[in-house]
């Protein structure tokens, strides 16, 4: 739901990526939508409506299913629509939502591309960069707007190869689902335990629960394959790809727990 596995998540603890995740809005309903449902309701049928119809309000229920196309609904269960303080895409955690349709392989792959591509993404990517090249982290980048450049497409590349890696191609192979489910019970404790729990169990497309194959072997797959093939050379060595995989799990670790709490956050911003 992963995102910051750029060499900055690396190196710098103070730009993490709270927010990459993966993820995809196939034609979603709003969570807040979600949350209520009797504004969803259909109306009662005038009494005219009524009387020509001998199964009374019953068929109110007919009409209001076939407003929306059911494709369209199945899909807006599957992802959200929303945004990690209304910016940063979160298309990939659900709220109350125990019983949702697995994700196909082709959709896996669609949310993480619309939530790799988004337009905040890029910006995102520049902020990190700046601060990278303000503590000319990897000196052998170079500084300058060739280094700043270089920063730059190592720090997408970084965090579209993890997203893949492990929202998509792994999550596909392991046939493991990338989505958070919010938990939203209990105390901060427990809340907080279940949702770093996440980085290491996970929910499989059945519905089972599994270790999390998906985050913990596609973090360290992409950390070596963005160390050894763009990176500075310097940096091309066993201990700083295990440091990168470390900061990527770090970071996705963090990114879930504000995932856990970021509803009930919005929430409180709303009714201000």
């Amino acid at each position: 739901m992963r995102g910051c596995r750029v060499f900055i998540l690396s190196r710098n603890w103070l730009a993490g990526e709270l927010l990459f995740l993966a993820l995809m809005n196939l034609l979603c309903v709003s969570l807040v939508a979600q949350q209520s449902p009797a504004a969803t309701e259909p109306a009662p049928l005038p009494a005219q409506a009524r009387a020509a119809d001998p199964s009374g309000s019953k068929s109110s229920q007919p009409l209001a299913a076939t407003k929306d196309d059911p494709s369209q609904s199945v899909a807006a269960k599957s992802t959200s629509n929303d945004r990690l303080f209304f910016a940063l895409p979160n298309f990939l955690t659900l709220e109350n939502s125990a019983n949702v349709p697995p994700l196909t392989t082709g959709q896996k792959f669609k949310v993480v591309a619309r939530s790799s591509f988004d337009p905040v993404q890029f910006v995102w990517y520049g902020f990190l960069s700046g601060i990278s090249q303000a503590e000319n982290s990897e000196p052998g980048f170079g500084q300058g707007g060739v280094g700043y450049g270089k920063r730059y497409g190592a720090a997408f590349a970084d965090g579209t190869i993890e997203n893949f890696m492990t929202s998509a191609v792994l999550s596909s192979l392991f046939r493991q689902d990338p989505r958070f489910f919010q938990s939203g019970e209990g105390g901060f404790l427990h809340r907080s335990e279940y949702a770093v729990s996440r980085i290491l169990i996970t929910r499989t497309d059945s519905g089972q629960q599994r270790f999390n194959f998906a985050e913990v072997l596609g973090s360290a797959m992409a950390a070596s394959i963005s160390t050894y093939s763009y990176h500075p050379r310097a940096d091309r060595t066993v201990a700083n790809t295990a440091s990168v995989w470390g900061s990527e799990i770090g970071y996705d670790t963090i990114t879930i727990v504000v995932k856990e709490f970021w509803p009930d956050i919005r929430r409180k911003l709303h009714k201000k």
